[in-house]
C-alpha cells in the first residue's frame, strides 16, 4: 500500500523512506495536496509493466474481430470524427 508524503517531509525523511522502499514499501509524494511523484522499488516498474502488458493482451484476445470493409487513404487520415 502506498503511503502519502509531502515533498517537504520526503526531503527531510529521505533516508528512512529509501529504507522502507528497499523493504517493499512505496510512497506517493504530494505537493500542495496533489500527487506529483511515486517512490517505489526499482523492480516494481518492470513487474507493473509486465502485468499491464499481460492484461492488455488477454483482453485483446477475448475481443471479437470487427469487419468494417475497406477504407480509403483519405478516410484513414481525415481529422474530423
Amino acid at each position: 500500500m502506498e503511503k502519502a508524503v509531502s515533498a517537504a517531509e520526503a526531503n527531510r525523511r529521505f533516508s528512512l523512506i529509501l529504507r522502507e522502499v528497499r523493504e517493499g514499501g512505496s510512497y506517493v509524494v504530494t505537493s500542495h495536496g496533489k500527487p506529483v511523484a511515486r517512490i517505489l522499488p526499482a523492480d516494481a516498474r518492470e513487474t507493473t509493466a509486465a502485468g499491464a502488458r499481460s492484461a492488455l493482451i488477454s483482453r485483446l484476445e477475448k475481443q471479437s474481430i470487427v469487419h468494417t470493409g475497406k477504407w480509403s487513404r483519405d478516410e484513414l487520415y481525415e481529422d474530423e470524427p
